[in-house]
């Protein structure tokens, strides 16, 4: 069964003797006198006034003063810088060469045929010019027999394409296209029609005969 703590019971001796109800009341317990207080600390006082901390000397002056001395050589001044010319696209782009294969009987033929495809192709018959090494042009011999004068003079109009001999070759101005036929005539006459070809065309220059006979020429520096 459950334990059930037993109440304490206080013997009657440890109780103390019984207070005997008096028939007035019980004198009070006397209070005791309270002591002096401390005393109180002493307020802090106002702050009194500051005095200013006195400046921080300063480290006196140089007055000595160094005379500038002589003055030295003047460095050179530097050289201008002057811009290289521009030279001219036209005068150094070389013209494209073109070489077609003939014979001097044929290279007439050729040069025609080149012509022709060229004014197809949309070229305008003044910039062509053909000059040729050997017998000349029949349109150069027919025009030649007006003179020199009105000959040259259909040549500087520009209208239409222009036919030369390889000898006269140097009276021929520039134009964009120079078709030469090396139909013959002797090495040197090649020589010359292909220097003035190559210095004449602006854009194109055609060789029409032997490949061998033309690449001896240009490989002479033509």
């Amino acid at each position: 069964m459950p334990l059930i703590p037993e109440e304490p019971q206080i013997h009657e001796k440890a109780q103390g003797p019984r207070a005997t109800p008096a028939s007035g009341r019980t004198a009070s317990t006397p209070r005791p006198v309270p002591g002096p207080r401390p005393a109180a600390p002493p307020r802090p006082g106002r702050p009194g006034p500051v005095r200013p901390t006195a400046p921080a000397q300063r480290a006196p002056r140089d007055t000595t003063t160094t005379k500038p001395g002589p003055p030295g050589p003047a460095a050179p001044a530097a050289p201008a810088v002057q811009a290289a010319p521009v030279a001219n696209a036209a005068t150094v782009a070389a013209p494209q060469i073109q070489l077609i294969p003939a014979t001097p009987d044929g290279a007439l033929d050729a040069a025609e045929e080149a012509v022709d495809l060229l004014l197809d192709a949309g070229r305008s018959p003044g910039d062509v010019l053909v000059l040729t090494t050997g017998e000349p042009h029949p349109w150069a011999a027919h025009e030649l027999s007006f003179g020199d004068a009105a000959y040259w003079a259909q040549h500087d109009a520009g209208d239409d394409v222009f036919y030369a001999d390889a000898a006269v070759a140097e009276r021929a101005a520039s134009r964009a296209v120079v078709v030469v036929a090396v139909n013959g005539g002797p090495e040197a006459a090649a020589a010359r029609a292909l220097g003035v070809a190559h210095s004449r065309a602006g854009a194109l220059m055609i060789v029409c005969g032997d490949p061998q006979r033309i690449n001896s020429v240009l490989g002479a520096g033509v």
